[in-house]
C-alpha cells in the first residue's frame, strides 16, 4: 500500500471516529446543530486528530481514550474556521469546495455554530473522564486542550492578526501570530496523543517542539499557496491574503525565500521527531506531506 493509499484508508477512520461525537440533530435548536455538522461534514483532512492519534500511537497508546479528543480537536479547528470565514473576518463564500457556514445559515446562526462547536468540543472531550475514571493523564490532557485553543494559544494569535490587519508586520510578529493561530492547535493535537498514551515530560516537550515548527512550516506553505495554488485545488478563492492586504511570508520575504523558510523549518521538526527512542514511520511521512502539499 502506497503512503497515499494509507493516508485516506487512516484519514476516512478517523473521520468516522470525529462523525460518531457530533451531536443529533433535533429539537428547537435543530437549526443550530444542522449548521454545526454541516461544517463538521465538510470534508478537509482530518490532519489534527489524524497527528493525535499517530501520536498516540507513536509512545504505545492502546484502546480508545484518545477518541474523545480527537472529536472535540476537529470540532476546535472547525469552529475556527467558521469564524475565519465571516464577512467580519476574512469574507470567504467557499471552504474546502462548499459554500461557508455563514453563506448557507446567515451570519447569525454561523456565529452561534461556531461558539457550539467551541463548547461542545469540551463537552465532547470530557467523555474521556467516564471511560477511565482513575487516568490522571486526562486532566493534563484537557489542560493543554483548553490552554492551546485559547487566549495564549489559537484565539489569542487570532486576536492580534485582526488588531493588525492590513498593517506591516514584523516576521517577528508574524512568527507570533502563526505560532498561535495555527501551530497551537498541532501542539495541543501531537501533545494530547503523547500525555494520553503516557509519555514522559520530556518526549512531551520534545513533541512540542515538532508540532510548533509543523505548525509555522504548515501556515508558510498555506501562504505560498494562496499565490501558486488554483481555486480548484485549494476548495478556497486564491490571492485572498492580498485581498485582505494581509501581511504574510510570501509578501515579506517573497517566494523564494519563503519556501527555503518551509524547508528549513520542516528539517528541524523531523530531526527532532527523528530523535525521540520511539518510532512512527507513517506519522514521519504524514508530516513530510503536510509541508509539501498542494491544497
Amino acid at each position: 500500500m502506497t503512503f497515499e493509499e494509507e493516508l485516506k484508508k487512516r484519514s476516512l477512520e478517523v473521520q468516522e471516529i470525529v462523525y460518531q461525537y457530533l451531536p443529533e440533530e433535533k429539537g428547537y435548536q435543530k437549526l443550530l446543530l444542522e449548521a454545526m455538522n454541516y461544517s463538521m461534514t465538510a470534508g478537509g483532512k482530518r490532519l489534527r486528530p489524524l497527528l493525535m492519534q499517530e501520536t498516540f500511537r507513536l509512545f504505545g497508546g492502546k484502546g480508545k481514550i484518545a477518541e474523545p479528543f480527537m472529536a472535540a480537536i476537529e470540532m476546535i479547528h472547525t469552529h475556527s474556521l467558521i469564524h475565519d470565514d465571516l464577512p467580519a473576518m476574512d469574507n470567504d463564500e467557499y471552504r474546502r469546495g462548499r459554500k461557508t457556514t455563514h453563506i448557507v445559515y446567515g451570519e447569525a446562526m454561523a456565529i452561534l455554530a461556531g461558539d457550539g462547536l467551541l463548547n461542545y468540543a469540551y463537552e465532547t472531550a470530557c467523555k474521556a473522564f467516564s471511560m477511565e475514571p482513575e487516568n490522571t493523564n486526562i486532566g493534563r490532557a484537557m489542560t493543554v486542550l483548553a490552554k492551546k485553543t485559547g487566549i495564549n494559544g489559537m484565539i489569542g494569535g487570532q486576536a492580534v492578526d485582526v488588531q493588525n490587519d492590513g498593517k506591516p508586520l514584523s516576521e517577528d510578529m508574524l512568527d507570533f501570530i502563526y505560532r498561535l493561530k495555527t501551530s497551537a492547535l498541532i501542539e495541543s493535537s501531537m501533545m494530547i496523543g503523547a500525555i494520553l498514551a503516557g509519555a514522559d515530560e520530556e518526549n512531551v516537550s520534545a513533541v512540542r517542539s515538532v508540532a510548533n515548527d509543523v505548525g509555522l512550516a504548515f501556515q508558510i506553505q498555506d501562504d505560498i499557496l494562496d499565490v501558486t495554488s488554483t481555486r480548484q485545488e485549494l476548495g478556497k478563492p486564491v490571492n485572498s491574503d492580498e485581498k485582505n492586504h494581509k501581511t504574510t511570508y510570501v509578501t515579506l520575504k517573497g517566494l523564494e525565500e519563503a519556501g527555503k523558510d518551509v524547508e528549513n523549518i520542516s528539517h528541524h521538526a523531523i530531526d527532532t521527531l527523528s530523535s525521540l527512542p520511539q518510532e512512527n514511520i507513517f506519522l514521519e511521512k504524514l508530516i513530510r506531506a503536510l509541508i509539501t502539499r498542494r491544497n
